[in-house]
């Protein structure tokens, strides 16, 4: 199904990073780094898509080495922050034209936002990884971008004051686009920004497991005799049965990820039932009505012993009887789903102790 992820990041100087050497590897591209006078060649990584979006007049931007090296050349400070970067996770549910146009259009938006250059690398899943994690990396400017290069610094996301909030707005954004996407598709899945706390889900989070726990567990699958299935996440290949984890963080990982699918079976099971007695009282409650009515307008009408035998009568008050029941019933089972969702607020609201 579709997740949603969208991380900012710096490249920093401070860090011993490079945008030049930035934008190569995520291009999957040779370029040379004219303020350092190393070449970074990356023309081996495979790369499934890259392109350059600038504001109008600006095409002198669209050149990648060019591009990155003024970027360089702009910043004197040796902390200098020289890039930045939004990591995109892409529904695997979409096309390869589909996953182009939604990025392309994020990326329109936060040219227009910032006044910035952005140079996008999509990326296909590791052929040995999770083959639905399709992503792309999105790099650019801290500084505006004109017609004679580059100007001003772009504070906003920088600033302790105005960065989370701009960074939220982001994430939303990223994920309306994102539905929009899966929308013009077909596709029923939805993507929410907000943590599961947010969402009101009884669910915990997983953490990042991180290349080294990877490629521990990985070794260990071998080792164990285990070949995942093709297309499968790490977490998932790890949950299979009589696979022992090798490392704590792997093995907490499948714990919680079972407790959330234990979880969201007994949801989905208690939604199934609901719709299922809304579905059986919408067809038969209506016409057990109309007989409970009908036996009833008889009764006061001192009709029944004309139109009816005694058997006759005795069936038509039960039909009204199971219709009463039927009623309450749905009823009582509305009224729990009410308890229980003013419990689950009550809970989410709860202040930290």
């Amino acid at each position: 199904m579709a997740i949603f992820h969208l991380s900012v990041k710096t490249v920093s100087r401070s860090a011993g990073r490079s945008a030049v050497a930035a934008a190569a590897y995520r291009a999957g591209e040779r370029l040379m780094d004219e303020r350092s006078g190393l070449q970074h060649d990356y023309t081996r990584k495979s790369v499934d898509e890259t392109f350059t979006l600038t504001p109008e007049g600006a095409e002198w931007a669209q050149d990648r080495g060019q591009l990155w090296n003024a970027a360089e050349k702009a910043e004197v400070r040796k902390n200098a922050t020289v890039a930045r970067e939004y990591e995109l996770a892409l529904p695997a549910e979409l096309s390869r034209e589909q996953r182009s146009e939604l990025v392309r259009g994020f990326g329109q938006e936060l040219v227009e936002r910032y006044g910035v250059a952005v140079d996008v690398g999509i990326h296909a899943p590791d052929r040995q990884g999770d083959q639905r994690n399709w992503h792309a990396h999105v790099l650019t400017t801290t500084r505006t971008v004109g017609p004679d290069g580059l100007g001003e610094k772009t504070r906003v996301l920088d600033a302790k004051a105005t960065g989370p909030g701009e960074v939220e707005i982001l994430r939303e954004r990223w994920a309306q686009h994102t539905n929009q996407a899966l929308e013009r598709a077909l596709v029923p899945e939805r993507v929410d920004h907000r943590s599961h706390q947010r969402q009101g889900l009884d669910q915990t989070p997983t953490g990042h497991l991180g290349p080294l726990v990877v490629g521990m567990e990985r070794r260990a699958m071998r080792e164990q005799g285990f070949t995942p299935k093709g297309g499968l996440g790490i977490v998932q290949a790890m949950s299979a049965p009589g696979f022992e984890p090798a490392t704590e963080r792997g093995r907490n990982t499948v714990m919680i990820g079972i407790g959330n699918q234990l979880r969201d079976w007994a949801r989905m099971a208690e939604q199934t039932l609901g719709r299922t007695i809304d579905k059986a009282m919408g067809v038969a409650g209506p016409l057990l009505g109309k007989v409970a009515s009908l036996f009833e307008q008889s009764q006061g009408a001192g009709l029944a012993a004309s139109i009816a035998s005694p058997a006759t009568q005795r069936g038509m008050g039960e039909l009204a009887n199971q219709a009463r029941a039927a009623e309450q019933e749905r009823s009582r089972y509305l009224e729990l789903e009410r308890q229980r969702e003013r419990t689950r607020k009550r809970d989410i609201d709860l202040p930290d102790m």
